[in-house]
């Protein structure tokens, strides 16, 4: 069978058949970070850091990451049975700085199955959520639990963060080490704020 044919409803049952929790999740990270090695087939040196540095920035947010109590109110009154599945990869960073805030806002209502893949596992799915013909990572799939119906899409980064991104490139064409350390400081200072405000926009 020609998996390019396949329905979108079978590419997102068979993704959820082979997906993880956020806790086994962090585990993988964190096994692969301390073997020195890293998801994916390209098993290169700055990769294999990347998820070592993202294995401590998500410890970090597991710990540190607050959501308001405004924005927690919206998050428990929402009554709609959905998943989240994500797609992500152990050395992305811009994964490690969202993982996490997604995972603290799914802690905060049962109705909200948070379950993750990994991109270059999963291609097929991977193939129907390109950003601007990129596969561009976190990508977040918000469906119907019970039908498994695309509701809405978040990633790979927030509104916010998107936007500095695109002014970037418009102005210099192409984004640089120093704009990827500036990125990472806005993060930080953001503490997944942004990322939250995102999130709940998608559950109303």
């Amino acid at each position: 069978m020609n998996t390019d044919t396949l329905p979108l409803e079978n590419i997102i049952l068979a993704s959820l058949k082979n997906s993880m929790t956020y806790a086994e999740y962090r585990t993988l990270v964190s096994t692969l970070a301390a073997t020195n090695s890293t998801t994916g087939e390209n098993q290169t040196e700055a990769l294999v850091a990347y998820t070592q540095l993202n294995d401590r920035r998500m410890k970090r947010w597991d710990k540190t990451a607050k959501v308001s109590d405004a924005m927690k109110a919206k998050i428990e009154s929402f009554d709609k049975k959905i998943t989240w599945l994500v797609i992500s990869e152990s050395w992305c960073g811009d994964a490690a700085h969202i993982m996490p805030i997604i995972n603290k806002v799914a802690e905060l209502n049962d109705a909200i199955d948070y379950k993750i893949v990994l991109r270059d596992k999963n291609d097929i799915l991977m193939d129907q959520f390109l950003t601007n013909g990129g596969k561009s990572i976190p990508k977040l799939i918000m469906l119907d639990s019970e039908t498994n119906t695309v509701l809405d899409t978040f990633g790979p980064r927030p509104i916010v963060a998107t936007k500095m991104v695109q002014d970037y490139k418009a102005e210099h064409g192409m984004l640089t080490p120093e704009f990827k350390e500036d990125l990472q400081r806005w993060y930080n200072k953001d503490k997944g704020q942004s990322t939250i405000e995102d999130l709940v926009n998608l559950l109303k």
